[in-house]
């Protein structure tokens, strides 16, 4: 079984905002929520600043499923972290919990009140019936059960961003990685992910050497 999974070319995005503009169209989302969007990293450092396209990481150790309370989310088959709206309390935990600011919550009209959760589903829908008029209300198309990827990858104009089976879109991405450095250019191989957004683990401190003298 593919497990499904998203990577972003940080030496091609353009910022163009077409695969935000994909999501928006192709799933209806609502106002004042961004499934995906186009960040900045290093913003005016020369030579150090890169673009990329961010939405739900779908995390194989997804933060969001563990803070839940009232335990809405769920995983496919294909590994896409997926919630029930009908079970979201709107409680927010979620957002907090990811590192990535997938998790939106539409206005519900009353100041300081927030709707039920939205986020990136994969455009893999939701638990209502595949390509029911439900499900897409709730979630968005269900693109997956057509036989297609999401959106956002497939009109991505610079194949930035490039989505499906991990194990496909990691050999298509380790591809570019070696012809990139083959030709003497910067060849881009950190993926965007937990290492670039917390940085990398604290290398271990070495162990302390007993004093002169002292019992070993």
């Amino acid at each position: 079984m593919a497990r499904m999974k998203f990577i972003c070319d940080a030496e091609r995005c353009i910022e163009c905002n077409g695969c935000v503009t994909a999501c928006k169209n192709e799933n209806e989302v609502p106002w004042g929520v961004n499934r995906r969007r186009v960040v900045t990293i290093n913003d005016g450092v020369v030579g150090a600043e890169k673009s990329i396209s961010v939405a739900c990481m779908h995390c194989a150790d997804a933060p969001c499923m563990a803070v839940c309370p009232v335990d809405c989310f769920y995983r496919t088959d294909e590994g896409v972290v997926l919630h029930n709206k009908d079970t979201c309390i709107g409680c927010g935990y979620c957002s907090y919990a990811c590192p990535f600011g997938a998790p939106q919550f539409p206005s519900s009209g009353v100041f300081g009140l927030r709707g039920k959760m939205d986020k990136c589903t994969f455009c893999s829908g939701g638990p209502e019936k595949n390509g029911s008029v439900a499900e897409f209300e709730k979630y968005g198309r269900n693109r997956l059960a057509e036989g297609k990827l999401p959106l956002c990858a497939e009109l991505c104009s610079t194949k930035a961003l490039i989505g499906g089976d991990g194990d496909v879109i990691a050999d298509v991405f380790r591809t570019r990685v070696v012809k990139r450095m083959a030709a003497g250019k910067n060849a881009g191989a950190d993926v965007f992910g937990w290492a670039t957004a917390y940085g990398k683990p604290n290398t271990p401190a070495p162990a302390a050497k007993p004093a002169a003298g002292g019992k070993s």
